[in-house]
C-alpha cells in the first residue's frame, strides 16, 4: 500500500492496556514519516487514556456497540484501515466500512503449536511492535520506545530518588504472577539495603498490593482505581519497577523506567518483552512445559509451578542490582 497517497487512517485496536500502548511506536513513525495522513483510533472507552493526550493521533474514536458506529465511521471517509486487533468485532467494522486494509498477523497457529507441541516456529519472530507495523507494509520503526503522553496538572505523591523502587504484583492470570511471598522477601531486602519500596497496581491488585505493603518495612501502597496517569507519574520517579507480564510493565516501559520482569507460563517468542527499555527478564528456561499457555492460567497444569517458584528471591535481588548500575 502507498501511505503516501492516504489522507485519513483508521487504526483498531480497542483493548487492552499493554496491547494498546505496543501500538504507539506505529502510530508515531506513520506521523512522522507520512504527516500529510490523519490518524484515527478506535478503541474501548477504559483504555482511552493511554492514548487521549497522543500528538500524533487525530481523533481518538471510543468504540460501542452501537449499530451507528459504522455508519458514522463511514463519514470520516478512510482511506484505510488498520486492524491491530484481528478479532470478531475488528472484522465487522473493516467489512463494514469496505475500504482498503491492512491486518495484524496473530502468528495463532505458530503459538498453538509451540504452546501444545513445543514446535518453536517463533523462534525469529519480531516483538509486537514490530508486527504491527507489518500490517503496514513501507513502515520501517524508528528507534524510539513506547510512548505515553501524560496531562501537566498530575503531580507525582513521591519525590524522585535512585532508592525508590516500585513493584507492580498484579497480572490477570496466576501463572503470569510471581509469588506473593516472593516479593515480600524481595521488598525486605531491599528495604534492608537502604531502598524505598512502592506498590502500583489498579482496583484488581489492590488487594495483593495492600498485602505485601504490610509486610516490606517501610513500603508505600500507591494501588489506586486504575488511575492510569498517577501510576505512571509515581513510576517515573523510581529508578526501577520490578513487575510481572502485565500492562504495568508496559507503562513503565512507556515512562522511560528500567524493569525486571518475570516470565512464568509465557515465553519472549510471544513479542510482549519489554521494548527497546532499559530491563532484565528473568525466566526458567530449563523446563519442557514453558509456555504453557500464550496469555496465562489460572493455575499450573502440572502443579509444580517451577516456572516462577524457582526464580528465587535472591536471583531476583542480584539481577535487579545488576540492572540499577547498567
Amino acid at each position: 500500500m502507498n501511505l503516501s497517497n492516504i489522507n485519513n487512517l483508521l487504526i483498531v485496536r480497542l483493548s487492552s492496556l499493554g496491547d494498546v500502548l505496543l501500538t504507539t511506536p506505529l502510530i508515531r513513525t506513520i506521523k512522522k514519516n507520512y504527516p500529510q495522513i490523519k490518524i484515527d483510533f478506535l478503541i474501548k472507552p477504559q483504555y482511552a487514556d493511554v492514548l487521549r493526550y497522543n500528538p500524533y493521533i487525530n481523533n481518538l474514536i471510543i468504540y460501542s456497540e452501537n449499530e451507528s458506529l459504522i455508519t458514522d465511521l463511514k463519514q470520516n471517509k478512510y482511506d484505510l484501515i488498520v486492524d491491530l486487533q484481528n478479532n470478531l468485532r475488528s472484522a465487522k467494522i473493516k467489512f463494514g466500512l469496505k475500504i482498503p486494509r491492512g491486518v495484524f498477523n496473530k502468528r495463532t497457529l505458530d503459538k498453538f503449536l509451540l504452546v501444545n507441541f513445543k514446535i518453536n516456529r517463533l523462534k525469529n519472530s519480531y516483538s509486537i511492535p514490530k508486527r504491527y507495523a507489518e500490517a503496514v507494509s513501507e513502515i520501517n520503526l524508528d528507534d524510539e520506545g513506547l510512548d505515553l503522553f501524560l496531562p501537566e496538572d498530575i503531580n507525582s505523591v513521591i519525590e524522585k530518588n535512585n532508592m525508590n523502587i516500585g513493584f507492580a504484583p498484579g497480572s490477570r492470570h496466576f501463572t503470569k504472577m510471581w509469588p506473593e511471598e516472593y516479593y515480600i522477601q524481595l521488598g525486605n531486602k531491599l528495604a534492608d539495603a537502604g531502598y524505598k519500596i512502592f506498590l502500583f497496581g489498579g482496583k484488581s491488585d489492590r488487594e495483593i498490593c495492600r498485602k505485601i505493603t504490610d509486610k516490606i518495612s517501610g513500603a508505600a501502597d500507591l494501588s489506586n482505581d486504575d488511575n492510569l496517569y498517577q501510576t505512571a507519574i509515581d513510576m517515573k520517579n523510581c529508578a526501577a519497577v520490578v513487575c510481572n507480564d502485565s500492562g504495568l510493565m508496559h507503562t513503565a516501559c512507556a515512562v522511560k523506567v528500567p524493569v525486571m520482569v518475570f516470565l512464568g507460563s509465557t515465553v519472549k517468542e510471544f513479542g510482549f518483552a519489554p521494548y527497546k527499555n532499559p530491563n532484565s527478564v528473568l525466566e526458567n528456561k530449563l523446563l519442557s512445559c514453558r509456555p504453557c499457555t500464550h496469555i496465562g492460567r489460572e493455575r499450573c497444569p502440572l502443579g509444580h509451578f517451577k516456572c516462577m517458584l524457582e526464580l528465587t528471591p535472591q536471583t531476583a535481588f542480584d539481577n535487579l542490582l545488576i540492572l540499577l548500575k547498567s
